[in-house]
């Protein structure tokens, strides 16, 4: 599984390492306790409707990109703070990057995730 980064005609590869969150304690639980993630990994958070996707920092002791889509479309990027970063954005799936990972990403690009 990876996620590809569509903008203005281009592909390319943000994480070859993607890690899908399933259950409700698995998206409670997100990165929290982890002491780092790999350069190429993603977690993806994927829900059943649009809605309001709020992201909390607290027990991830390290900054991460987030990116909330609407389907394939960025509907908001932000970088996130260790411990005390928030963010929040109406969508159906959330991914979680490194630091830097979706610094080229901007809102009304495309995220895929290919199987």
């Amino acid at each position: 599984m990876r996620i590809v980064h569509r903008s203005d005609g281009t592909s390319r590869t943000l994480a070859d390492r993607v890690e899908r969150v399933e259950s409700w304690f698995a998206k409670g639980r997100g990165l929290m306790f982890r002491r780092s993630v790999p350069e190429d990994y993603a977690l993806v958070f994927g829900f059943d409707r649009v809605a309001n996707r709020r992201l909390h920092m607290v027990c991830v002791p390290f900054p991460i990109d987030a990116v909330w889509l609407r389907g394939e479309r960025v509907e908001r990027v932000e970088c996130l703070s260790a411990w005390t970063g928030r963010g929040a954005a109406r969508a159906d799936t959330v991914i979680e990057f490194p630091t830097g990972a979706a610094a080229a990403v901007a809102v009304g690009d495309h995220l895929v995730v290919e199987e």
